[in-house]
């Protein structure tokens, strides 16, 4: 499943990548240097940082007590909140596309079973957050 593109223009291991910087090391200044891409980057990058704790809560919310994120690799952590955030403030993007963006991303940083239980843990998440907030905004 490993793809042969560019990991240097891919938006979301950037996004991946700076999320990581910040969250383990809080001295980091994030720059935006001139991308494509930037807008959304910057836009993804910041929104999670800022809502970091709301995502947190609707993490452990919808996967229930017996998940620990905390037992979760690093990087893996830092893909599962960036991948929250889009599917809680991006629902403009399908659910399957943001699954296998970061699936796509993930192959930079994890191996093959981390990728399988991230596959499954985004589209656990993605559908528990996206019917319920359908559900809101229905009523």
């Amino acid at each position: 499943m490993k793809t042969h593109f560019n990991p240097k223009n891919n938006p979301r291991v950037i996004v991946i990548q700076k999320l990581y910087s910040k969250f383990y090391n809080e001295d980091t200044n994030i720059d935006f240097p001139k991308h494509r891409f930037k807008k959304f980057i910057k836009d993804i990058v910041l929104g999670t940082i800022e809502r970091d704790e709301l995502i947190l809560d609707q993490l452990h919310t919808k996967l229930g007590d017996e998940f620990v994120l905390e037992n979760l690799d690093k990087v893996f952590q830092t893909i599962l909140k960036a991948a929250t955030y889009e599917f809680l403030y991006k629902p403009n993007t399908s659910i399957n596309i943001i699954i296998k963006e970061y699936l796509n991303s993930s192959n930079f940083f994890l191996s093959d079973p981390q990728i399988k239980y991230l596959n499954a843990l985004l589209d656990n998440i993605g559908k528990k957050l996206r019917t319920s907030d359908a559900r809101i905004w229905i009523n």
